[in-house]
């Protein structure tokens, strides 16, 4: 499965556009481990390689991730990271909760 796809890409907001935000902004594209508990929900993204959003796995953090290290991640199975191709936008807050 393709990670990003260029209808992705298109409604990635660029690195640091949502900043003012904060736990309001809004979360386009949500990826997921299918064979364990790690999901990553991007609400920017630099357009090479670097997200900005919430991490969910030990804990939830706010901060930065990699599209090379989602490319490299296997879930406990061996399985590769996939996109949740049926995701709908979400604020921050809302995935907090």
């Amino acid at each position: 499965m393709v990670l990003l796809t260029e209808e992705v890409l298109k409604k990635l907001p660029p690195l640091y556009s949502q900043e003012e935000k904060g736990l309001d902004a809004v979360a386009v594209v949500k990826f997921f481990t299918p064979d364990s508990n790690w999901t990553w929900y991007a609400t920017e993204f630099d357009g090479e390689d670097l997200f900005f959003g919430l991490v969910d796995g030990f804990e939830k953090e706010i901060g930065y991730f990699r599209l090379s290290e989602l490319k490299s991640v296997k879930g406990a199975l061996g399985l590769p990271i996939e996109r949740d191709m049926y995701f709908k936008p979400k604020s921050l807050k809302e995935l907090m909760d």
